[in-house]
């Protein structure tokens, strides 16, 4: 047996050591477990290190994100639109040999009605004007002409250019002629 405790010393304390109390043993953990108030700070400073540098990682990811969701939403809608430019490209070629002119203003009237139809269902819907009561929020006066009717003043006469609406908001204001 003196072998293995030569071999292992910690045998010989084992069985020479009275066997530690349990308030010898939390009197030790509080030793080793007790900080000192630069090891507080440097442990806060470094979760506040740490918290920062995520944040920034998600401030710059976010703005990464944000970018990339603007290019790719124009990129959705110029797909959709490719299709009427490749309509407009053969309306051409066959304008150019055609000698029935009702088939050329079809052909251009099927076009519009397609553009139309998808610029639609983006959300984008034309702005009534003519008749209107004159709103500064949703048109734009480029002319103001005297009128005879009472009932016309401060109408709208007619749109110049017409306005829009995407998801009911101003896309573009309707240059309009007032009665005044």
């Amino acid at each position: 047996m003196k072998k293995d405790k030569d071999l292992n010393p910690e045998l010989e304390n084992e069985s020479n050591d009275a066997p530690i109390s349990n308030e010898e043993q939390v009197a030790s953990e509080e030793i080793k477990t007790e900080e000192t108030p630069e090891d507080k700070f440097n442990e806060l400073n470094d979760r506040f290190l740490r918290l920062y540098a995520e944040f920034d990682n998600f401030r710059k990811r976010s703005n990464k994100e944000k970018i990339d969701l603007i290019v790719s939403a124009n990129a959705s809608l110029l797909k959709e639109l490719l299709p009427i430019m490749d309509d407009f490209d053969r309306a051409i070629l066959n304008n150019e040999t055609a000698t029935e002119i009702d088939s050329v203003k079809e052909g251009f009237n099927l076009i519009h009605n397609k553009f139309k139809s998808i610029v639609e269902s983006k959300g984008v819907k034309l702005m009534e004007a003519k008749n209107q009561t004159f709103d500064s929020e949703f048109h734009e006066a480029i002319a103001n002409i005297p009128v005879e009717e009472k009932a016309m003043k401060g109408k709208v006469i007619d749109d110049v250019e017409k306005g829009y609406l995407l998801n009911d908001k101003v896309l573009r204001f309707a240059k309009v002629v007032v009665g005044q």
